[in-house]
């Protein structure tokens, strides 16, 4: 079992066991509401890309493609401008008289590379006849990056576990998982067989998303959380060169640092 489906397994049990336990609230309007800011680094399946260029007579696949990220907080932290490499923010709210459910808005800003020099196999029509065969990534074959982000965008609804209070809760240990969804908004950067796309950024299908975090409260205003999470995404309609399209999904897994605010309207 992949890194990746043990991720997912477990974040879908603390999920439906978290959200099992949604009944019985009462939504207030002086709540919680809370932000933060950090960096993320992540880990993808292998995934099929699909290539449609009706210009040139092209409709196929390349099958099983190998992509990484840049490394972001883990080994750059502090080094580089606040939005470089890979960052992520958090915006929610606290809406019940317990203060357990928050809905919240997410934005990952993640990034998306095929190794370069990686034997793909290219099925389907390609300049109008049927191949099979074996290509090389890099240039000038095939670069494909979603490198000014992959970019997640989800809406999602979170229960808090509240583990521990210390120091008459001026230090607070809580657990958090969320489930949700939104769009992908990916910025789209590609050279197929040496003919370069514009880049671009666009909004392009969908993903769902399931998150663990561990957050810890100091003096009831600062947090710092560290979370993990796994991502499905799909993406459709990638603009690409000759006035084609391209298409493909993956999974991903996502592990995070945030430092944030927090405060009661």
């Amino acid at each position: 079992m992949s890194k990746i489906t043990k991720a997912a397994s477990l974040l879908v049990l603390l999920t439906l066991s978290g959200f099992s336990q949604l009944s019985n609230f009462k939504i207030v309007k002086n709540g919680e509401f809370y932000f933060s800011w950090g960096y993320n680094t992540e880990w993808y399946t292998r995934s099929d890309i699909y290539i449609n260029q009706p210009s040139l007579n092209n409709n196929y696949v390349l099958k099983e493609v190998i992509a990484h990220d840049h490394k972001g907080w883990d080994s750059r932290l502090f080094q580089t401008q606040l939005t470089i490499p890979q960052y992520n923010y958090r915006i929610g709210y606290f809406f019940d008289e317990k203060q357990n459910w928050a809905f919240e808005i997410n934005f990952d800003h993640t990034k998306y590379v095929v190794d370069s020099w990686q034997p793909l196999e290219l099925k389907g029509t390609f300049h109008g006849r049927q191949v099979d065969t074996i290509i090389q990534t890099g240039n000038p074959n095939f670069l494909w990056q979603l490198n000014n982000g992959a970019n997640f965008l989800e809406f999602n609804l979170v229960r808090k576990l509240k583990l521990v209070k210390l120091f008459n809760e001026n230090i607070k240990l809580d657990g958090l998982i969320k489930l949700g969804g939104g769009p992908n908004v990916p910025h789209v950067q590609n050279t197929i067989f040496g003919v370069d796309n514009d880049p671009h950024f666009q909004i392009s299908g969908w993903n769902v998303d399931f998150d663990a975090a561990v957050r810890v409260t100091f003096f009831k205003h600062v947090f710092v959380e560290l979370y993990d999470k796994v991502v499905y995404a799909h993406y459709r309609n990638l603009h690409i060169a000759s006035g084609g399209i391209g298409k493909q999904s993956f999974a991903c897994y996502e592990l995070a640092l945030c430092l944030g605010g927090c405060f009661k309207f």
